[in-house]
C-alpha cells in the first residue's frame, strides 16, 4: 500500500523514533508499505517518521543510482552492495568515520529541495534486519550518506539542520512556503 509521505512542517518529522522490541506482522507490513512508497516516489531511503510513524525503522535501496558509487564491508571483507539491497535497518546505531565530504542530498519530505551537505564518508552500522536478526557492516560513498541521512530522521534531525547557514538562508523562501502549506493542510484535516 502506498503511504503518504509527510512534508516539512509536520511535527512527526521532529520526533525521535521509539525502539522496536519485536518484528511483528504490523512492522513487516509497514516495511513492505514503506518500500512500495519509496519506490513510487523514486527515493533511495525512507524513515518511518516520513510516513507518520515515530519508530526506529528505516529502509534503503541504492541500486538505481549508477552515478554515485557505494561500497560495503562485512566482517572486514569487501562485499557487493547490490547483494545487500534492499536494506532494512531497525534500531540502528551508527559510528561515522572517515573524512567529511560534501555531497548533494534531497529528501522526499522536502520535494524539489536539494543541497550540498557535509558528512563523514564512511559509517559503521549495527542494527536489526527485517527478520529481527542482528546485522553489522561498514559502508561508504552514497550508501554511507543515505544511512546517515535516514538515521538522522529517526532522531528527529532533518537534512536542513546539516546545511550551511548560507545554503539554508538561500532556501528559506522555499522552506517557509513548504512549512506553511504543510501546517495549513494539517489544520484543514483536523476540521
Amino acid at each position: 500500500m502506498i503511504l503518504e509521505v509527510v512534508k516539512y512542517g509536520h511535527p512527526v518529522l521532529r520526533q525521535r523514533g521509539a525502539r522496536i522490541e519485536k518484528v511483528t506482522s504490523e512492522i513487516k507490513k509497514l516495511i513492505n508499505d514503506m518500500f512500495e512508497t519509496m519506490h513510487q516516489n523514486h527515493g533511495i531511503g525512507l524513515a518511518a517518521q516520513q510516513v507518520g510513524k515515530a519508530l526506529q525503522l528505516t529502509i534503503i535501496d541504492v541500486r538505481e543510482v549508477k552515478d554515485r558509487p557505494s561500497w560495503l564491508e562485512l566482517a572486514g571483507q569487501s562485499a557487493p552492495v547490490y547483494d545487500f539491497m534492499p536494506l532494512v535497518l531497525i534500531n540502528p546505531e551508527i559510528k561515522p568515520g572517515g573524512e567529511p565530504v560534501a555531497g548533494g542530498e534531497g529528501c522526499l519530505s522536502f520535494p524539489e529541495i536539494f543541497a550540498e551537505i557535509t558528512r563523514p564518508d564512511s559509517v559503521d552500522v549495527k542494527a536489526l534486519n527485517e527478520k529481527g536478526k542482528p546485522i553489522e557492516f561498514r559502508c561508504g560513498g552514497l550508501l554511507a550518506r543515505v544511512v546517515q541521512h535516514e538515521v538522522d530522521h529517526l532522531n528527529g534531525i532533518l537534512f536542513i539542520d546539516r546545511m550551511s547557514r548560507k545554503t539554508k538562508d538561500e532556501l528559506r523562501p522555499q522552506l517557509d512556503e513548504l512549512q506553511t502549506k504543510t501546517k495549513a493542510d494539517l489544520e484543514a484535516a483536523d476540521k
